[in-house]
């Protein structure tokens, strides 16, 4: 189940400040992570870079602190642990962290059977209002909300990671582990069955 909410500009929002990367940084990065796959202690650099945008991502998810910072401990684990597995797709290192965070929530709401909070400001659903060609989002908002939280968990995923978080498709495909053409045919279905249902509410 989701819970969604639309809140004002204060909200917890990810830091997407850096979300495109040259191509110089990925293969820099990339050397950083086979000297990691020989020696652990390497590993450090890695982490101190993206602690902060994995438990933000973490916690816009849950809306606990102290939840968000025990899965994401679990996050970095495994991702240490998974390591020497890791294999460059021409994506940053982190899309590969936040698929880990990805599937670690999710299994967290299987394990509780709880309903996952869902925070958006009200600028993220203008722009969603705005994408499906609608006048005035004021009209549109209580609604909008009624039909996000109807979408299903993957649904509610890819419309989070591309309106949310701004994130660009190659990302989102490897983080849900789709092909890009599939997640952005995904994504604009889900808008289409969005707008047909608030036409009808309206």
């Amino acid at each position: 189940m989701l819970s969604v909410t639309a809140k004002s500009i204060t909200a917890i929002r990810m830091d997407v400040s850096n979300r495109t990367i040259s191509s110089e940084a990925i293969q820099s990065e990339w050397q950083e992570i086979q000297a990691a796959k020989l020696n652990p202690a390497l590993f450090r650099p890695l982490y101190n870079r993206y602690f902060e945008p994995i438990f933000r991502f973490i916690l816009s998810r849950c809306g606990d602190e102290s939840l968000a910072g025990d899965i994401c401990s679990q996050v970095f684990l495994k991702a240490m642990q998974k390591l020497k597995g890791y294999e460059f797709k021409g994506v940053p290192f982190s899309a590969w962290l936040y698929r880990i965070a990805s599937n670690e929530v999710a299994q967290h709401y299987r394990n509780t059977k709880k309903t996952r909070v869902v925070s958006a400001e009200e600028m993220q659903l203008e722009d969603i209002v705005e994408e499906m060609d609608f006048d005035h989002f004021g009209e549109y908002r209580d609604v909008m909300l009624e039909v996000l939280e109807e979408l299903k968990p993957i649904e509610m995923q890819l419309i989070e990671m591309r309106f949310f978080e701004k994130r660009p498709f190659k990302e989102i495909a490897y983080i849900l582990k789709l092909s890009e053409s599939n997640a952005k045919v995904k994504t604009y279905r889900i808008l289409e069955r969005m707008k047909k249902k608030i036409l009808k509410r309206k």
